[in-house]
């Protein structure tokens, strides 16, 4: 099979992890003999310094002409005070509104040899923690006209909570395609007792899940849902659930491992074109830049998401998903996630140790 995805390398510590997931990405392809073909493109800082816009027009073009775009952790201090279209960030606001991404998809998952990381008690990780979130990101009130005005309390502003059912359906059949590759339950997140666009939301969940009978569905509120999580992940497969809900627990779900820059994120655009990124975007530690001390994990799983979503492959995502597993299961680490008794090793060398894997 032939595989295209453009590159962007993003910032920071961003062009370091995405080399290295680059070479776990090619070894999988070897391993099963698909042909890959890559294309860097210039974009964010990379693009600033060379006196360009964030995405330039010719790499914006590359971008929309393959699967699927690869973008590092993206963001630098130094421009924090530039208006967002011109900073590195940009970049990825021009791809999402180009590409007309709708949903979002975050796998989050406690690695056994990682559970110390949790805020969590011990008991409450019996059952293990799995989980992927499926958000919209097209509709609700981060995509609304926000209004701004004078009313009887003074200033006032307000957005609107929108919501159709062709955007409902889009991210419900994401969330069910994607269960029946897991443990086929969809837990689906709303507040439909006090909200009518929560209410067209279970409505039409329902709806779509007539269409997959091979996989269990459940209905919480998302206050009951955010408690459940804390309590008991371990029952929990893929959720589904609206823009600003989402927004809100899948932060809270990776923060619970307590480990969130190992996770990926794929954003989804209605023809299956895909962005794949590290589930934690803006890396915050600058010094670190350039010193081989971050772990590249997020990036190799965002590009086994990669495989997955946009080209269907299965088998290959698992495969690069347990050489990741092996890795951690043999306690190794970087140095940004160092914890007693783990070897630390290098950036590349958790590459080297997940190549060594596909043999």
């Amino acid at each position: 099979m032939k595989l295209e995805a453009a590159v962007i390398q993003g910032d920071g510590v961003g062009p370091e992890m995405m080399e290295e997931a680059v070479r776990v990405l090619q070894a999988v392809c070897r391993r099963f003999g698909h042909h890959l073909k890559l294309y860097p493109v210039l974009a964010c800082s990379q693009a600033i310094e060379a006196g360009k816009e964030p995405l330039p027009q010719e790499s914006l073009k590359i971008c929309t002409q393959v699967p699927a775009v690869l973008f590092g952790n993206s963001g630098l201090k130094k421009y924090q005070d530039w208006p967002l279209d011109k900073r590195p960030e940009g970049a990825l606001m021009i791809l999402r509104k180009v590409l007309q991404v709708s949903t979002n998809i975050r796998p989050v998952r406690m690695y056994p040899s990682l559970k110390c990381f949790s805020p969590l008690k011990a008991e409450r990780l019996e059952q293990g923690m799995d989980v992927a979130f499926v958000r919209d990101i097209a509709g609700g009130v981060f995509c609304s006209a926000k209004v701004q005005g004078n009313g009887d309390g003074g200033r006032e502003a307000y957005e609107y909570e929108y919501y159709n059912e062709t955007i409902v359906r889009k991210t419900a059949y994401t969330a069910f395609k994607l269960a029946k590759s897991r443990k086929n339950k969809v837990t689906n997140l709303d507040k439909s007792n006090v909200l009518g666009s929560s209410r067209l939301w279970r409505q039409t969940v329902q709806q779509v899940s007539e269409d997959f009978p091979d996989v269990e569905l459940e209905h919480l509120y998302i206050d009951n849902a955010a408690m459940e999580l804390i309590r008991n992940p371990g029952r929990f497969d893929v959720f589904v659930t609206s823009n600003l809900f989402g927004d809100i627990i899948s932060d809270e779900g990776t923060e619970l491992t307590g480990t969130p820059y190992l996770y990926p994120s794929a954003e989804l655009s209605n023809t299956e074109q895909g962005i794949y990124t590290p589930n934690q975007l803006h890396y915050p530690d600058e010094p670190v830049i350039g010193q081989q001390k971050v772990s590249p994990i997020g990036m190799i799983i965002a590009a086994a998401l990669m495989l997955r979503c946009s080209f269907g492959l299965e088998e290959e995502a698992k495969a690069v998903e347990r050489a990741v597993e092996k890795v951690l299961e043999e306690k190794i680490t970087t140095d940004d996630m160092k914890y007693p008794g783990a070897k630390v090793v290098l950036t590349g060398e958790i590459a080297d140790l997940c190549c060594q894997f596909f043999g």
